[in-house]
């Protein structure tokens, strides 16, 4: 044998040892890879189950602003401490996650601000990959989406018209109570200019749309 010979035939088993620590590592990455885009996937999910959630639950606090004329509850509803229950937002968040290829472990309210934690699990395992044990692992991720109001409820007043003449005892008791009765409510609202005088027997035309009466956005929990 050469020497030439015997030198090539000495580096075989370096390169091959080589090229399988490179193969390894590729692999290697690649596993991270799969666990980096499940849990991309899984977090997306989640954010769109929780602002769904949220987006329900908010249109009905617009409902049970429209059925119930109560300055003292309105406050409480704008407020948002009342989010009404949990069926309807939490099943628009499992419909959502579902959409993208995820089911619902978890959906609770919270609260100040109001709002929905939801927390998710991909529909998929990760996959078989070097890393034991990825393919019955499911990535998991969860969001927060909150419901924050844009309005407010105050009390107006209209000025009373002066009567003719000078009032006597009883004409002052009458125009107290008219000027109780002049009372009215109004809504004040980000990015709307005037006060939205509140009629309760035109509710439904005069109140904003729910993006208007709330916003709904994703918060660090």
């Amino acid at each position: 044998m050469t020497r030439r010979g015997a030198e090539a035939g000495q580096a075989a088993p370096v390169y091959v040892t080589a090229v399988a620590g490179l193969l390894f590592l590729a692999f290697a990455y690649f596993a991270v890879g799969m666990a980096s885009a499940g849990r991309n996937d899984a977090q997306g999910a989640a954010d769109a189950a929780a602002l769904a959630a949220a987006q329900d639950a908010r249109d009905g606090i617009r409902e049970d602003l429209l059925d119930l004329f109560d300055p003292d509850a309105w406050e409480d509803l704008l407020d948002g401490d009342r989010p009404g229950g949990t069926s309807g937002p939490c099943g628009e968040a499992s419909e959502f996650a579902r959409k993208n290829r995820a089911e619902t472990v978890s959906c609770e309210p919270v609260s100040f601000p109001a709002g929905f934690t939801v927390e998710v699990r991909n529909a998929r395992p990760i996959g078989e990959s070097l890393i034991p044990g990825t393919e019955n692992r499911y990535a998991e991720a969860a969001a927060t989406a909150v419901i924050e109001p844009r309005c407010g409820v105050r009390e107006a007043e209209r000025e009373p018209e002066d009567p003719p003449g000078e009032p006597g005892d009883g004409e002052d008791e009458e125009r107290e109570g008219s000027e109780e009765a002049e009372k009215e409510h109004e809504l004040f609202c980000e990015g709307i200019d005037d006060p939205i005088e509140i009629d309760p027997d035109r509710l439904a035309d005069l109140l904003p749309d729910p993006e208007d009466l709330f916003s709904v956005r994703l918060a660090d929990r």
